[in-house]
């Protein structure tokens, strides 16, 4: 009993301490205590209980029958909203809170809820070599199944609880995207459901305006209900082999060639400072040497963006073989790095031996309790921005961010962005090799200003004709917005649909200076 009575004491103490303290300062001073003891478990339970269910729903095959009655519950509430004279625009029910993006999206207290509940897979074909799956269906999810039946998305996003609606309305990117190119350039087909509550299927063949028209988007030309996505064989392991570069030209150089060589499969840079980076390549296999095993998805495992940096002081090329899984969410664990802000001692070996298998805190729970003082001071203190720059632009591009923010690691990331119509395109005809630079963490530079730093950023990027990723802040004008994207099809849908009464135009759903 003794060490129950102590626990006890320890319990009421802090509950004491907080009552003293107030919950608001314990959130925003001591906010790992708050994610430890709470988040940390509920994160967990959310975890078991969504993975039990998508289990239980694939094995009994019931998810396509639900999924045709879903639909029609979503085209029963559009067409009563547009009975009840379509006073409002519509968005999706789900609340802000739920969402990956750090942006809270108050237009949902003004605008007609439309209640999706569709986050299951609904068909594996192999035959196709596509997966058909609901909007709400997580990539931890989709990797979960796939992986065990012998497959994999082209290019998987990293973190666990991105939705497919989420990349497909918005974007995706990951380290093979230097051959596949987005995640909107594997998707075959989508199914929406439009303002006057028709269902639409469209391809590149069929509907086809719409079908480029939807990546983007941001849920304003329609409801996703499916999409279908091409899949491939997988193998058991990534044989990942770590360079570090020392000096910009040479990093630029090195990354540049490595991302124009299709043999790799997986390329990624993590740059930790203005000259010093590691460069990785990777290709699936079937084989693994056993001294050179990393498993680097253990719980008790160091974060892989710090196991990363240790290259560095070695100076030395390496290889590894990971498990494939494991590397698709290499840095899920960390949620990157911006983790280490929120639990300071997290990779501390004896916190990931005890703790290490509770963690990630789910971001959903992360904005739900960080209240309004928090979201303020991480609006005004922190970054958390991905812009999407020409691969002949980066060296400009990394020292713009270096003098304008000054956040390291950045995370680096190819892409083939695809001569195709809709809102991103390159500049000439031709398809063209970017780069995605991803900058998570707190400013070093003394004259860091949230807007002005950004729209800087901003400017730049539309110059070298860039595009910024629109889960982020977005400061931009709508004249400077429609600069960095091309809305011609966009807005041509958004005419022939009859949107403008039924869902916001994406500048005023997602823009700081338009939103209200």
């Amino acid at each position: 009993m003794d060490p129950l009575l102590y626990l006890g004491g320890l319990i009421v103490l802090f509950i004491l301490w907080i009552k003293v303290k107030g919950l608001d300062y314990v959130i925003i001073h001591q906010r790992w205590i708050f994610v430890c003891l709470f988040l940390l478990p509920l994160s967990v339970i959310f975890d078991v209980y969504y993975y039990v269910r998508a289990w239980i729903i694939f094995k009994m095959c019931s998810a396509p029958k639900q999924h045709d009655q879903r639909v029609r519950d979503i085209q029963r509430q559009v067409r009563e909203w547009r009975k009840e004279g379509a006073k409002t625009h519509m968005c999706t029910g789900r609340p802000g809170w739920l969402t990956v993006s750090l942006r809270v999206g108050k237009y949902k207290k003004t605008h007609k809820n439309i209640m999706i509940n569709m986050m299951d897979i609904l068909e594996v074909d192999t035959k196709r070599q596509v997966v058909r799956v609901e909007p709400l269906a997580n990539m931890g999810q989709v990797t979960a199944l796939l992986n065990s039946i012998g497959w994999t998305l082209p290019v998987l996003p990293e973190l666990d609880d991105l939705t497919v609606g989420g990349l497909v309305m918005g974007t995706g990117i990951e380290s093979s995207s230097h051959i596949y190119g987005l995640f909107q350039h594997i998707c075959v087909a989508y199914e929406l459901v439009l303002a006057d509550g028709s269902l639409v299927r469209c391809t590149e063949e069929e509907n086809t305006d719409l079908f480029y028209a939807v990546p983007w988007s941001c849920g304003t030309l329609g409801f996703l209900v499916a999409a279908e996505i091409k899949i491939i064989p997988a193998k058991t392991w990534v044989k990942l082999r770590y360079e570090p570069v020392h000096g910009l030209n040479a990093i630029c150089q090195k990354f540049a060639s490595e991302s124009a060589n299709k043999e790799n499969q997986f390329v990624e840079g993590l740059q930790y400072s203005l000259d010093e980076a590691v460069i990785m390549t990777g290709t699936m296999t079937n084989e693994a040497e056993p001294d050179k095993i990393n498993r680097i998805g253990l719980y008790y495992k160091p974060w892989f963006f710090k196991h990363v940096e240790s290259f560095l002081k070695t100076d030395c090329t390496t290889v590894e073989y990971i498990p494939l899984r494991h590397y698709y969410h290499r840095h899920t664990r960390s949620i990157f790095w911006e983790l280490q802000d929120i639990i300071p001692f997290g990779n501390n070996p004896f916190f990931r031996l005890v703790f290490g298998w509770m963690v990630p805190p789910k971001i959903s729970l992360l904005k739900l309790t960080q209240g309004e003082t928090i979201r303020q001071l991480y609006e005004q203190h922190h970054v958390v921005q991905d812009m999407l720059v020409p691969m002949k632009h980066m060296q400009a591009a990394i020292s713009r961010f270096h003098e304008d923010i000054h956040v390291y690691p950045l995370w680096l990331c190819p892409f083939m962005l695809s001569s195709q119509p809709g809102m991103v395109h390159p500049k000439g005809d031709e398809d063209e090799l970017y780069v995605d630079i991803g900058a998570y963490g707190e400013p070093r530079v003394k004259h860091f200003q949230a807007r002005a730093s950004t729209r800087q950023l901003e400017k730049f990027v539309r110059e070298v004709h860039g595009f910024q990723m629109l889960y982020a802040d977005v400061y931009m004008e709508r004249p400077e917005f429609w600069e960095m994207f091309d809305g011609s099809l966009y807005h041509k849908l958004r005419d022939e649909l009859n949107c403008k009464g039924a869902f916001p135009e994406v500048y005023d759903k997602i823009c700081k200076s338009a939103r209200h």
